[in-house]
């Protein structure tokens, strides 16, 4: 199936809600709707569904517009934050449903096996109403996966389970989503989930598409400032800067020795993100003296706060790390790990992948 958003926009009464964008997910492939909460992403799955209609714009499937084409008339299926299931069913028969009405064979066999990759094989004889809601939403997720629709939408669909559960699941839904051939979309407000599942990610922001494109590609060369911040978790440190002949000088700060456009002068943003600095310097390395104000430990890294000559900086380190609050430390960076942006915000200069410039 080929889903073509073309120019594309929403508006109710005087609020846009969309911008116009087009957009072609790519088929057979998980493309990742990555922003923050109200940037968009439920309202672009409505009209993508056709539980709602752009304001402007076309929406086509396998080159014929289907705009005004209710839902029920739509091959799709769709799992979003609030779970729904058949409460008179058992799980078994709930996740059964779709491939009944399909007239499949096998169908016993299939459950069985979805159940199990989403960890609810035990309580396929259960209700929904004896489950939690964790356990509801996978169920909620069987059925869709077990529908096998060319078209899946998923709104935040791991957002009511726990950290643990939530890492298992992504590895088992991206095989799941590979197996099945369907185009899916995919909605999450966390940058992480979304290098987890590869594919394609578009960037949106405030009803606006930023950016889309090979996942990877988009996190390693965002292409503006609004999209840097939204594909960055921790949120990717932002440095006042300016250019100058023999680099980047940081407001306050060190000289970042490299080559820039000649013509390039003026304000510059320094982005660098948390993981690229250390706390033992490597060759090349410029150090950042500074202050800790927060040390704190989340599953294998440690996250430190520290106030700078350049400004508030987060690193995240590898490992577990104890720092006394307060105290003095050295930073270290290197200059082909930062990104440059001009003074509209757009992208200059990204590191290149494995090292250099």
């Amino acid at each position: 199936m080929h889903l073509t958003l073309e120019g594309i926009g929403k508006k109710v009464g005087s609020q846009t809600w969309l911008h116009s964008m087009s957009l072609q997910p790519c088929s057979g492939a998980v493309t990742v709707l990555l922003g923050a909460t109200q940037a968009g992403k439920t309202s672009l799955m409505r009209i993508m569904a056709g539980l709602d209609s752009p304001s402007h714009g076309d929406v086509q499937v396998d080159g014929r517009s289907v705009v005004g084409v209710p839902v029920r008339k739509r091959n799709v299926s769709m799992v979003y934050q609030q779970f729904i299931n058949y409460p008179s069913m058992t799980v078994r028969e709930n996740i059964a449903s779709p491939m009944k009405l399909a007239g499949e064979k096998d169908i016993a066999q299939r459950v069985n096996a979805l159940a199990e990759k989403l960890h609810i094989e035990m309580f396929l004889d259960r209700y929904p109403a004896e489950l939690s809601g964790g356990q509801q939403q996978r169920v909620a997720l069987a059925r869709a996966l077990a529908k096998g629709a060319p078209l899946m939408l998923l709104d935040e669909p791991l957002v009511n389970l726990d950290y643990k559960l939530r890492e298992e699941l992504r590895d088992e839904l991206s095989a799941l989503f590979a197996e099945g051939g369907s185009t899916v979309i995919y909605a999450t407000t966390e940058p992480g989930e979304a290098l987890l599942l590869g594919g394609y990610t578009a960037v949106l922001d405030q009803g606006e598409l930023l950016q889309y494109g090979p996942t990877a590609e988009v996190f390693h060369k965002p292409k503006s400032l609004r999209v840097a911040r939204a594909f960055s978790d921790p949120p990717m440190n932002l440095l006042a800067a300016s250019a100058v002949a023999a680099g980047v000088h940081l407001n306050g700060g060190p000289l970042l020795s490299m080559a820039l456009p000649a013509t390039l002068s003026g304000r510059l943003t320094v982005g660098l993100r948390a993981s690229a600095l250390r706390v033992h310097s490597q060759d090349g390395d410029i150090a950042l003296p500074a202050k800790v104000e927060l040390a704190e430990i989340s599953g294998s890294d440690t996250f430190v706060h520290v106030e700078s000559q350049v400004g508030d900086v987060v690193a995240q380190l590898t490992g577990v790390h104890y720092f006394e609050l307060g105290s003095q430390i050295n930073l270290y960076l290197s200059p082909t790990q930062v990104y440059i942006f001009d003074e509209q915000g757009m992208l200059l200069l990204a590191p290149v992948r494995g090292g250099g410039r």
